[in-house]
């Protein structure tokens, strides 16, 4: 099964809440307006916060990323 990477820019993020709407499962309203990428890791080098999921979960974050204003989400595959 493929695997995909999930890059979010926290920083960039503005706080539109579309990608909350698409997948509150993921990406869950934080207390300062913003959202928070759920049990994401943080990169020290992108200085973004990623994910792994799987093909599974691919539809409605791809859905988040292409409706993020600021596209502060990106999804990659990483393997098939």
């Amino acid at each position: 099964m493929a695997k995909y990477k999930i890059e979010f820019d926290r920083q960039a993020c503005i706080g539109a809440l579309v990608c909350n709407l698409l997948s509150e499962r993921f990406y869950l309203k934080a207390d300062d307006g913003k959202v928070d990428l759920a049990n994401a890791v943080y990169n020290e080098a992108t200085k973004k916060w990623e994910l792994i999921i799987d093909e599974a979960d691919l539809k409605a974050n791809k859905e988040a990323a292409e409706s993020c204003p600021v596209d502060a989400i990106k999804v990659t595959k990483i393997e098939d």
